[in-house]
Formats: structure tokens, sequence, C-alpha cells
């Protein structure tokens, strides 16, 4: 039988099992979940029994959607609890059917059923009960679970169950939602790290200037960079080996970010054996000190280094820059101004710190085509 079919009453069915109480409310529900898996109905009675015994079981259990009605062992059809009562609490009806079969008042009451398969969906179910005309939406269903077995299943306890899985989706939707979130901070995240050092990588700090350069020259603030070269870092390598100077380059990035400790500075990775400092909202005579404070606590790591024509330690070569942008500012007048400060610093011997006078304001205006 088809999971959508609509089947007139009088279609004849397979005997069903003997009748049993209504399963639990079943606690776990999913999107894949069917009619089989619902709270079903079992009350079945031959068509030939008297009324009375109708009207005892529904008395005795007012949650029995309906009764399953057979005639020799074959499905007969089925009355809704609810439209059972319509028909007897009318005048009458009471002394008319209840010492009579019961197929003589199903004759007055039978409606057109919906019949699906037990493997039939709750979301198709659900979709199936509500096309049915108004006066059918509070009907149970009638289910097939198998070639000769029948059950009902009450119209409220689809809907509940359809409810349930509308929540339990949005709650895995709401979920994955949190989950991806996380996952493309994670993304964003690994994708701004430079991978060996794990401090931010050229791209990020290009970002991070753009976007502090465009506050400074919003609020007229001072901003200042540091770059900072590895002395003799090639000898470094030739001598130790590129682990080691792997190794070097990470005790760096760490001391960098432990000298460097306001949120608002940035530590990059600027490339090779160069690394960057952007110092946000900070003069050039504050950006001085905390150069030469980094390089003092790089020297105090004292990693080895028997080649360096300076020192038995590795040392770093600095340049400062600060600038007061405008918004028709360059800030690559700034990079380049903190780079020429690192090339003086290297020609004046290494291992310190050189500065780059405030950068003229002609000097960060755009180049006249």
């Amino acid at each position: 039988m088809s999971a959508s079919t609509v089947t007139r009453c009088r279609t004849v069915f397979p005997n069903p099992l003997p009748s049993a109480l209504p399963s639990p409310v079943p606690t776990e529900l999913g999107i894949d979940s069917t009619l089989q898996d619902l709270q079903l109905s079992d009350f079945q009675l031959d068509a030939n029994c008297h009324a009375q015994q109708v009207t005892q079981a529904f008395e005795h259990n007012p949650l029995l959607p309906g009764v399953i009605l057979t005639e020799s062992g074959q499905f007969w059809g089925a009355i809704s609890q609810r439209r059972f009562w319509e028909r007897m609490s009318r005048p009458y009806s009471l002394a008319l059917f209840q010492g009579r079969a019961i197929r003589f008042l199903y004759k007055l009451v039978q409606t057109e059923l919906l019949c699906l398969s037990g493997t039939t969906s709750v979301i198709e179910a659900v979709q199936l009960s509500l096309q049915r005309s108004p006066e059918l939406l509070y009907e149970p269903l009638v289910v097939q679970l198998g070639s000769q077995t029948y059950r009902l299943l009450d119209a409220h306890h689809l809907l509940v169950a359809q409810s349930k899985i509308h929540q339990m989706t949005l709650a895995l939707l709401r979920q994955s939602s949190q989950q991806l979130e996380v996952a493309n901070l994670d993304l964003q995240r690994l994708a701004s790290l430079d991978a060996l050092t794990k401090v931010a990588n050229r791209r990020h700090f290009n970002e991070y200037l753009a976007s502090v350069w465009q506050q400074a020259a919003q609020f007229q603030s001072s901003l200042s960079i540091i770059l900072c070269d590895v002395d003799f870092f090639k000898r470094y390598n030739d001598t130790y080996g590129h682990l080691a100077g792997d190794d070097c380059l990470q005790q760096i990035a760490q001391q960098l970010c432990a000298t460097v400790k306001h949120s608002t500075c940035l530590v990059a990775r600027y490339g090779g054996e160069e690394f960057a400092v952007v110092l946000p909202q900070t003069d050039l005579s504050v950006a001085r000190e905390l150069a030469e404070a980094i390089r003092c606590q790089i020297a105090q790591l004292a990693i080895p280094h028997a080649t360096s024509s300076l020192s038995e330690r590795v040392t770093l070569s600095l340049g400062v820059a600060t600038a007061v942008p405008t918004v028709h500012s360059r800030l690559e007048a700034l990079v380049d101004a903190a780079d020429r400060a690192l090339y003086a610093a290297k020609s004046q011997g290494r291992n310190c710190v050189s500065i780059f006078e405030p950068v003229p304001t002609d000097l960060l205006m755009p180049e006249q085509g």
C-alpha cells in the first residue's frame, strides 16, 4: 500500500493483531521518524459486537482515539471516540444502539479514512492529515504496520510528534550554526596566524595596520610601528640548522608578545627573520622605550649565537617610526619610515634601536601624478 494512499473505510484489510494498550509517547524523535515510532492504539472489536462494549471501553480509557472494526477477521472500518460520543449523545441514540451491533452505528458515522503505511514519515503524514477536510482534521489515522497488522494514530499525537521534531530540528540547527561559527572563527584565527611563530602573519599585519590607520586619522592620534630584524640570522641557520633557527624565531615571538602586553597592540611576523609591532595611540618616545625594552629582553633570552659578529647571544636591530595620519595620508609612508630606521640601526652596528623622527605630513600625502 502506498504511504500516501487515502482509502475509503469499506476497503478490506487483513486481520489485526490482538488488542493492546497505546504505547508510551516516544521521547526520542528525529527528522526521519516514521508513524511506527509513535503512540499507536490497538483497540479492536468485531463489527457484530454490541455498541455497549465500545461504550465501556471508551469510558474506561478516554485516551483511546477510536475502535478498529473487523468482520470475519478482516479490517472493516474504524470509528473515532469523538464521533462515537457525538452520535451516542443524541436523543434516543443510547437506547437505540446500545443493544445492537456496532455495525449499525458505523453506517451512520463512517467517514473517509486516511490509511498510511507505518513507514510513512511523520512530516509527510502531518501534511496529508492537514489536507483533509476540516471536519476530518481530528479523526485518527489508520496505520498499516504489516500485511495483517493495523493500528490507530490519534491526530493530536501526530501533531505533538511533529512539534517535537520541529523543536529538535531547530535545536540541531542552532547547534550546527554555533559549531559553524566557532569553526569559522577558528579558520579566521588560523588564517591570520603565522604557522611557525603563532603570532600574526603579514596579511593580518597589513589588515590591522590599515584599520588602526583609519582610526588614527579620524581621531588625529599617534600611530607607531617597530620593525625588528634578527641579527646575522643566516649565519645562525648555517651554524645550528634550520630546526634550531625555527626554535629561535619561536622564542623571539613569544618574548615579543610577553613584552608588548597592551591588547590593542599587534605583534606580527613581517617576513623571514623580521617581526613588526603595531602600536596604536603611541607617540615616538613611548615606542622608542618599548623597542629598547624588546631589545634587552631578547638579549636576556641568552640564545647562543657563536658566529655572530656582535655577541655570543642572539640580538635584534629595531627601527621605530611614528605618524599622526590624516584621511588623505598614505600608511605606506609610515612603514617605509620604519624600514629606513631599521636600515639605519643595521648601518650603526646592529643590536640597537634607531628612530625615524615623526613622519612629516608632506611625506604622508599621496604622490602627485
